[in-house]
């Protein structure tokens, strides 16, 4: 079966998906100051999160634009694009214009356009189910409704080591995140079902907000067994594996991947965040 699946850059993919023929990753393009980085191949982690933490500014991020995704609609095959939560970026509503304005031309192409609700490897887990699909030769329309209720099973957490980023946008107030810092407060965070970002707990340093992480994936999980768990870190692989060890003697899931996350993750989580789905 032809079909080719589409991420926005925020898809943080292992080594051998980025190498399949069948997916291929939009880049969102970072902004910090005045420097501009494309979240492609040549995006340098270290040095963008040099530029982040040396910044009195947050970073920000500018969507593909629709004919970044109508590009990738020349193909004899059918599409699927999973883009970060609409709550977060403009990539879904772009790649839905670019949908309506190539099927005015193309009004047999087959593209489906899911807001993933999440961000990292939550879309990771989408695209992952959607070649399992295809390579099953489940049918294009009959596909999607599976996508879907399993993009609506999702769920999503993440811990951050610092609350720079929230605090340079204005989610978070210089106060509060003085006080956080003096007193080594991290926040366990994760996805609302509609895609936003909620706290969920909070606790004093890095490793407890770990464990506190993996004790609410051990009460809220379905169906382990049957799931696959990916796991995203931002440069702290080591912290990645003691998730990974705490989760897993807690859960059984089927299988499990770590990634290192590419330039829009990074933006979010910073340095030493970690990010989960399942």
């Amino acid at each position: 079966m032809s079909y080719k699946i589409i991420g926005d850059s925020c898809t943080d993919l292992p080594k051998h998906l980025k190498e399949d023929q069948h997916f291929k990753l939009v880049p969102l393009t970072l902004i910090v100051d005045q420097h501009t980085i494309v979240d492609d191949e040549t995006y340098n982690q270290a040095e963008f999160l040099r530029l982040v933490k040396e910044s009195p500014n947050s970073p920000k991020s500018a969507c593909p634009s629709p004919q970044d995704y109508m590009r990738e609609f020349e193909y004899d095959g059918e599409i699927f694009v999973v883009t970060l939560s609409s709550n977060l970026s403009g990539s879904y509503e772009s790649a839905e214009l670019a949908k309506r304005l190539y099927l005015e031309e193309h009004p047999d192409k087959k593209i489906e356009i899911i807001d993933s609700r999440s961000a990292s490897v939550g879309q990771t887990l989408i695209t992952l189910k959607i070649k399992e699909f295809m390579e099953n030769g489940i049918p294009f329309e009959h596909a999607v409704e599976k996508i879907r209720a399993f993009r609506d099973s999702l769920k999503t957490k993440f811990v951050l080591e610092t609350l720079d980023t929230l605090r340079k946008n204005g989610r978070l107030t210089g106060i509060q995140a003085i006080i956080c810092s003096a007193l080594n407060i991290k926040p366990i965070m994760a996805a609302t079902p509609e895609g936003a970002i909620c706290k969920l707990d909070q606790a004093r340093g890095i490793v407890k907000a770990l464990v506190s992480m993996a004790k609410a994936i051990e009460q809220d999980v379905l169906k382990p067994r049957e799931r696959i768990l990916g796991i995203a870190h931002c440069n702290n692989y080591e912290r990645a594996l003691f998730v990974k060890d705490e989760i897993l003697k807690r859960v059984p899931f089927k299988d499990v991947f770590i990634v290192d996350s590419a330039g829009v993750t990074s933006m979010y989580a910073n340095e030493g965040g970690i990010v989960v789905a399942y």
